[in-house]
């Protein structure tokens, strides 16, 4: 059973990879009258709401409660999924939002990359550390979670010192890099 759930995980890990890479470059037009600008603030949302649940994982596991320990992963891996969902179909339907362009256009003119000279860096920083361990946590994510189901304990707990840091630093990171970017997504964001 684990050697079937680990090729699904590779499956499903190649699959929001292209998933990913077409939303870069894919915009479908929105229906009349839909609007997804409130998504931002609830992805920011759901990643927040990952991370504590993450910490109660955590706790329960260091309690020794192994089965709210267990119930508390479902739960973080569900809001995971719901964010990936989500995030990927926003970005399908809505334009690229930049961090400093301050009129909306898409692009950062001399005046609005000045603007945030002092600031852009440390975004980019953690923009893209949060997008690269985001990709490259997520099969690792499936793999631990994976161990754990089939009763693989030890392996299970090799794994989870080294990947529950990663996860958790991308559900934080998530809301902060929503917080720095929402004066740029225009009404609602």
């Amino acid at each position: 059973m684990a050697r079937q759930l680990n090729r699904l995980a590779w499956l499903l890990s190649a699959m929001v990879l292209i998933l990913v890479a077409w939303m870069r470059r894919i915009k479908i037009p929105l229906p009349q009258g839909w609007d997804l600008s409130f998504l931002p603030g609830f992805h920011a949302v759901l990643n927040t709401a990952t991370a504590m649940v993450l910490l109660m994982a955590l706790w329960y596991v260091k309690k020794g409660d192994i089965m709210r320990h267990r119930k508390a992963i479902y739960v973080a891996l569900s809001l995971s999924v719901l964010f990936l969902l989500s995030y990927v179909t926003y970005h399908f339907f809505m334009p690229e939002t930049l961090y400093g362009d301050l009129n909306g256009d898409g692009v950062l003119s001399g005046e609005e990359r000045a603007a945030v000279a002092g600031t852009r860096g440390g975004y980019l920083f953690l923009l893209l550390s949060h997008i690269a361990l985001a990709a490259l946590t997520f099969p690792f994510i499936l793999f631990t979670f994976i161990r754990g189901y089939t009763g693989q304990v030890e392996a299970h707990k090799r794994m989870a010192r080294w990947v529950w840091p990663f996860w958790f630093y991308v559900a934080v990171t998530g809301p902060l890099v929503y917080l720095m970017l929402r004066p740029y997504y225009g009404i609602a964001g």
